[in-house]
């Protein structure tokens, strides 16, 4: 199970309502976060720009919930839920983005480059599709050791069309790699609309027979099924039944990053999507389930303390040394790494 702990509230729950108060809590932390995350970059505290999950949050809080706590997580620079839904600090998280001390890569990473190996969270990156062979290295060395480690890498689907994405899954399947990759599909690329650059109907889905894999499309604001669907490809790979590629079907509520105001995108398209609202029609059904009222407030009142005492702390925190730019930049050159 996750490596986040259930509210107080909820401790008596069933096993099936953990579950569910699990993902509960998952998505509606990450949004808390990413409210104040864009809250702060409107004041000007965020370093750079940033790229928010809000919508999206339910792929990161169904794989979270079913990934084992040494298992591998690789995001791209929409990586803030990744990274939260691995049990990363929320107070680092956010030192992170405000370039401070207290920050999990020191205050020198910022919003794209969110790691914290302790956690899992392999890091974000900024380059599309760079991380997809990166991904395949963990899992080869996950098999090489026996460890029963499973890498699960995410990626946008504009990376379908970059070649790494395609050698990433040839390699996988060749060397059958316990990696499931995850296409987080929201329709858009940065500004394009990817059903106009691409000559399937969906990109990851429709190209995974070429590589001799399922083709799995899941609704990616249902935590449900996500969470249904990541355990199965998470069990198969830690089995040694070989490698994934999932299509999760998702919108982001604002535009691109910051800077993009997302006018682009039809009103009655924006409109559809945002009545699919992960957190409240997820918080509906655990209702109509009959979980209680107690523990749903419970897990929201938990969140935005966290939030708070997160924003509280990096807004404390100093910004980095001036002798820290000078770490964690360069190699001698040597050969003493391969030993």
């Amino acid at each position: 199970m996750s490596v986040t702990e259930i509210a107080e509230p909820t401790a008596n729950a069933s096993p099936e309502e953990q579950v569910w108060l699990g993902l509960y809590r998952q998505i509606f932390r990450i949004r808390a976060f990413e409210e104040r995350a864009y809250r702060l970059f409107m004041e000007g505290l965020v370093k750079g720009t940033s790229h928010l999950s809000l919508g999206q949050e339910a792929i990161a809080a169904g794989f979270g919930e079913a990934m084992r706590a040494d298992d591998y997580t690789f995001a791209t620079y929409r990586g803030h839920a990744h990274t939260l839904a691995r049990g990363t600090p929320m107070a680092g998280v956010m030192g992170e983005l405000l370039g401070r001390a207290n920050g999990v890569c020191g205050g020198k990473g910022g919003s794209m480059h969110l790691t914290s190996v302790e956690h899992g969270a392999m890091g974000s990156y900024a380059i599309i599709g760079a991380h997809l062979p990166i991904a395949n290295g963990a899992a080869w060395s996950a098999q090489v050791r026996g460890s029963g480690q499973v890498t699960v890498c995410f990626f946008g689907d504009g990376t379908t069309n970059i070649g790494a994405f395609h050698e990433a899954l040839n390699m996988a399947k060749v060397w059958n790699l316990p990696v499931v990759f995850v296409c987080e599909n929201n329709l858009y690329m940065e500004y394009t609309p990817i059903g106009s650059v691409t000559a399937v109907e969906h990109p990851a889905a429709d190209r995974a027979s070429a590589y001799g894999l399922e083709s799995i499309i899941v609704d990616g604001n249902d935590p449900d099924a996500v969470f249904e669907v990541a355990t199965a490809a998470i069990a198969q790979a830690r089995d040694g039944g070989g490698p994934s590629l999932i299509e999760a079907k998702t919108y982001r509520h604002g535009g691109h990053s910051r800077a993009d105001p997302g006018k682009y995108r039809p009103d009655e398209e924006v409109a559809e999507w945002l009545s699919r609202d992960p957190v409240p029609t997820y918080r509906q059904r655990l209702q109509e389930r009959g979980v209680a009222e107690e523990a749903l407030v419970s897990i929201e009142a938990e969140a935005g303390a966290d939030v708070d005492a997160a924003t509280e702390a990096a807004k404390a925190a100093p910004p980095p040394a001036v002798e820290a730019a000078y770490t964690n930049v360069w190699a001698d050159g040597g050969a003493a790494w391969r030993n």
